[in-house]
Order: structure tokens, then sequence, then C-alpha cells
């Protein structure tokens, strides 16, 4: 459904003359490819995917933020009603961006100069940056509907969704372009690369934990052993995202400045099409050190190392206390190295393949697409088997 004041022959006839988005590809991967249709949804719900980094970012660093995570449910819901202000306050922006390069013809489109939005006039402006806000708004709704009601992360199905959505018409296209044996070894490579994906994301280094017995009245606690659950990818996929928009920021200055220097010749030389090498080092590089920087983030030795201590727990061997948070540490940066390589390999998957193949910079089996697809397939499939044994559980107490 197009927002008004979209000309809609037109972006048809545009999508058919351009292969890629180009600049915009990611955004147009989350929202179900609805950004490059300029459609009410054209957003989807990256927005809300900012918005909820940006929030979990300013928690390590504004104190007022990390009191309300420490707080529970209530600070949690304080925290959430924040992420929705932020996410409208994006949406505006946003929208206002794209249609500001919508309006130039061959910005959003480069090589295709018919005009998408006809009436540039201020109302019509209006209008559209309300109604792609109200779609955002929507499609936040009813994530947290789905997250209230259904299994699982709604925000998390929504992506999932709109990205399995194109896989079909991807591989049916590879199919067509390039015969029936590039599309057998692509779907040979996809169920290797879907198998490695799963094999890395479920492997983690549990760290032995051990509580010692005391007496708290006339009940005896501890004396249990467990363990700490380091996953080998700690981030996700959100080093993929950071590293995404890093390398998109050169390009949208070059984009909207329409400058003919010699720094914008060289940037539009290098680190426009996925396919050259100083792109693919670039963004090789980058998803290592926002790997770190994330985990370095999320993940505090210090804190889980005095929380050990506060209840009588200690890793065998180690003291309690500081040399228990520098061991953790330890360990934390020398997992993350193979975590990081692994996600930058599979980010660059799709560049590989346009190489090899030739193939469309949206190849199905590689980069941030594979990386959600697998881990909201996991984590939905982990919620459906914990409900299925409550359930069942439930059924042989009565």
């Amino acid at each position: 459904m197009p927002t008004p004041g979209v000309s809609y022959v037109n972006v048809q006839d545009c999508l058919k003359q351009v292969q890629s988005g180009g600049l915009f590809s990611l955004v147009n991967l989350f929202s179900g490819g609805a950004l490059l249709h300029l459609s009410v949804f054209a957003l989807g719900i990256m927005p809300y995917i900012t918005s909820s980094i940006i929030i979990q970012l300013l928690t390590v660093v504004i104190p007022r933020f990390e009191a309300l995570k420490n707080e529970g449910q209530s600070g949690t819901a304080r925290l959430t009603q924040y992420t929705r202000y932020l996410t409208v306050g994006l949406a505006i922006l946003q929208s206002t961006g794209l249609i500001a390069v919508a309006r130039a013809p061959g910005r959003l489109f480069s090589g295709c100069n018919l005009p998408i939005i006809p009436d540039a006039s201020w109302q019509r402006i209006a209008t559209m940056i309300f109604v792609m806000t109200a779609g955002t708004s929507v499609i936040m709704w009813l994530g947290e509907l789905i997250t209230d009601r259904g299994i699982g992360n709604g925000m998390s199905i929504l992506i999932f969704t709109s990205i399995a959505a194109g896989f079909p018409g991807q591989l049916w296209g590879i199919k067509l372009q390039k015969g029936f044996f590039t599309f057998s070894v692509v779907l040979a490579i996809g169920v290797l690369i879907v198998a490695a994906v799963v094999f890395v994301e479920n492997a983690q280094r549990r760290i032995p934990v051990q509580y010692a017995k005391r007496m708290v009245g006339r009940q005896m606690y501890g004396g249990t052993s467990t363990y700490i659950p380091i996953k080998v990818n700690q981030a996700g996929v959100i080093p993929v995202i950071f590293a995404s928009s890093m390398l998109y920021i050169p390009s949208l200055v070059v984009n909207l400045s329409s400058s003919k220097s010699a720094w914008s010749v060289w940037v539009t030389k290098n680190f426009v099409r996925g396919d050259h090498p100083i792109y693919m080092v670039t963004y090789f590089l980058l998803i290592i050190f926002f790997t770190y920087f994330y985990v370095a983030i999320t993940f505090n030795p210090e804190e889980v190392a005095n929380n050990m201590k506060q209840y009588g727990g200690f890793i065998p061997g180690i003291r309690a206390g500081r040399p228990t948070a520098e061991y953790l540490q330890y360990v934390l940066s020398r997992i993350t190295a193979p975590g990081s390589t692994y996600l930058a390999l599979v980010a660059i998957i799709p560049m590989i393949a346009l190489v090899l193949f030739q193939a469309s910079q949206n190849f199905p089996f590689g980069g941030t697409a594979i990386l959600i697809i697998v881990g909201v397939g996991l984590d939905t499939a982990k919620q459906i088997e914990s409900q299925l044994q409550q359930r069942s559980y439930e059924g042989f107490l009565r």
C-alpha cells in the first residue's frame, strides 16, 4: 500500500531499472522490501531497533537508566515507554530524510530519473511523514501484542517474517538467471551455512560455579554447583547492523551533497559496491571492532563477580572478587575472537557471492538475513519447547 503522494507507477518502473537499493538495502531488508516501494510501512521495524539499541547503550552511561534497569519489572516498563517515545521521534526523522531523498529524481534509485513524488508541497510532505510514522507505530504495537499474547519476542518474529518472505523469490530469481546448476550449488551452500550458524549460535563456554553452604535461621542454603554460560556469539547481530550503518554514512554524505570532488569520487568508487576489496576489508574489520565494543558494554565481569561473592559463589581454583572478574574478562576476550570472526565471515558471504556468481547483494544465505532467521528460529523453537514441557508437567501433576 503506497504512501499518499507517491507515484506507484514510477516506483515500479524504477525498481525494474535498478537492481539494488544500495544505500538503503539494510533498512529495505528489515522492512521486507517496503522501503523502496515507499509504502505505509516503509520504515518497518528499524526505528524501534535503533531506539532499543540507543536505550541499551544509554543504560551503561546514564545512572538513572541503570537504576531503572535494576528496579525490576517497573523499571523495565519505564524503559520500554522511553523506547516507544524515541521510536516515534526516530520515525519522524527517518521518514523526513527518506522523503527528502525521494523528492529529488535519481537519488533513491540511481539511474532512474522519474519523479517519485510529483507533488512536493508542504501539506503533502507533512501527510507522508505522518502516515509513515503511524505505520511504524502500528508495527511496534503489533510486535508488543505478539510478545504479550504469543510465543517469543514479537519484534524479532516480525523481522523474521519480513526477511523470510523474500527468500522464495530470491532463490527462484537465481534459478531463472543462472540456471539449475548454480541454483543447486547455492542451495547446498545454504544448507552448510545454516548448519554452521546453528552450531555456532548454540556454542557456549560454561564456566563452573560452586556455592558454599550457609545457615540462614534453621535452613541450610548453598552447596550446589552451576555454571555461567558465555556464548561464542555474545553480541548477536548488533555488530553487523552497526558496521553496515557506519559504512553507509560516507555514501549518504556523497548522495545528499551531490559533490563531484575527488573525495566523493573515491567514496563512490570504493564504498558503494559491496564487491570492492576496500569495502569488504573495512566491513570485516568494523564488525570485529563493534563485536568487542558491544560485548564490553553488555557484559560486566565485575558485576557478575560481585554478585557471585555476595551469594557465596566462586569459580573452582579462582579467588572471589577481583581475581574472578579478571578471569571472566580473560575468558570473554578469548571467546569473543572466534565469535567476531564468525560474524564477519557470515556477513561478507553475500559479497563473496556477488563476486563468484554475479548475484545481487540480497544473496539469501548470508549476512544479516541468515543470522536473524536462524537466531529467531532457534529462540522461538526453545520457547515452544518450554511451553510444551510446562503444559505436559501440569497435566502430569493433575
